[in-house]
């Protein structure tokens, strides 16, 4: 598959370049594999190549690598196998082309580089909803408006205490009542609230061990959540993406458009070292409760914004809804299964029957035992 996409760029840059070859931007094909000065990527660093083969080799070899190597050419051989054998793709270029590529790498400067780079780089959106995006700025949640409203409730009782038997300086008693009655019943209700809550984490938003952006990820670039996601089609669990899979990319993208090298160099510092990614995971339910992603993904047929939000909207993820036990009976009683379509529902033939016949005109989650208490709780 790399292979393919390298050929396909190839010949777009060709196409682009034939009349004028211009080294910089040949350059950004062999990029995919190939860094200057930083390293291995792919391929080996390009830096000092000139120096290390002479250029009607290196022609020869960017022509028709493979060709080379076959024809026993010792240092060709060695450089094949030293690379994990991943074959690059022959290059249709001219000499001079291919000369103008060598010649950038000869006198390649990083600033310069950067900065070129930067120039050709497309825009980047700059508004979430219209609003300006602030990378991993942290999302302000409404429970922080509770915080401030149950303390200046307080605030306010302790002082129509203190002036209703000290100070003295409102004369109409009343008014301190009226304070103190109102303010209590906001502690109430906060109160009440704050208890529904406990053991809850609605609005949870950690900090990750990278700098991991959603906004970016799923939603500029359109990543499938079921790709870094892969055990949710499988598994209760919808599991993090390994170190490994992350490189499926990031053996090409080596900076971000906002972070820069330090996160992705976290990707590489993990493989080094074999330690995985400590993620902390955002979205958890009680030991007692049973949930199955795959059951809701595969059979029900649900979207991950469903329970998750607008992922592709958010740079730090945190947890939108509540999924308090009450949330979860609602969404059974209400939604309607895809029971004429899903060949898995072929089980309930009574209420195939009943739905053929007119009584009823749709089945709901609760109609197949969605709200039994042993289906979460055994």
């Amino acid at each position: 598959m790399l292979t393919t996409l390298l050929v396909t760029a190839v010949l777009f840059i060709q196409k682009s370049y034939a009349q004028a070859p211009d080294g910089a931007q040949l350059f950004q094909v062999c990029s995919a594999c190939h860094q200057i000065g930083k390293g291995k990527l792919i391929g080996p660093d390009l830096k000092g190549v000139t120096e290390r083969k002479e250029r009607a080799w290196l022609i020869k070899f960017i022509h028709n690598s493979q060709e080379v190597i076959q024809s026993g050419d010792p240092y060709a051989v060695k450089l094949f196998e030293d690379h994990n054998k991943v074959p690059m793709p022959p290059f249709a270029y001219s000499d001079d082309q291919i000369n103008a590529i060598l010649d950038y790498i000869e006198n390649y400067n990083p600033e310069q580089a950067a900065a070129a780079a930067a120039a050709a780089a497309p825009a980047i959106p700059q508004t979430i909803d219209g609003k300006p995006y602030v990378f991993m700025e942290e999302t302000k949640h409404p429970w922080q408006n509770f915080r401030l409203t149950f303390l200046v409730s307080i605030a306010l009782i302790i002082i129509s205490l203190i002036d209703l038997f000290l100070t003295r300086l409102i004369k109409a008693k009343f008014i301190h009542v009226i304070i103190i009655l109102i303010s209590v019943a906001v502690i109430s209700e906060v109160t009440v609230l704050e208890a529904k809550a406990l053991g809850r984490q609605q609005y949870y938003e950690p900090d990750q061990p990278i700098a991991f952006s959603h906004y970016i990820h799923a939603g500029q670039n359109k990543i499938d959540c079921k790709y870094c996601h892969f055990s949710v089609t499988l598994s209760k669990y919808a599991g993090f993406p390994s170190p490994q899979l992350c490189m499926n990319c990031h053996n090409v993208v080596r900076q971000g458009k906002h972070s820069g090298t330090a996160e992705i160099e976290k990707i590489y510092k993990a493989i080094e070292t074999g330690k995985s990614i400590e993620w902390v995971r955002v979205h958890n339910l009680p030991d007692h409760a049973y949930f199955n992603h795959a059951q809701h993904i595969i059979v029900g047929k649900l979207d991950c914004t469903e329970c998750h939000g607008e992922v592709a909207k958010m740079d730090r993820i945190h947890q939108v809804n509540n999924l308090g036990m009450g949330w979860c009976i609602q969404c059974h009683r209400t939604r309607e299964v895809q029971f004429k379509t899903n060949p898995f529902y072929a089980k309930y033939p009574e209420l195939q029957t009943e739905l053929q016949e007119g009584r009823k005109a749709f089945i709901t989650v609760d109609d197949i035992g969605g709200t039994n208490c042993s289906k979460c709780h055994y």
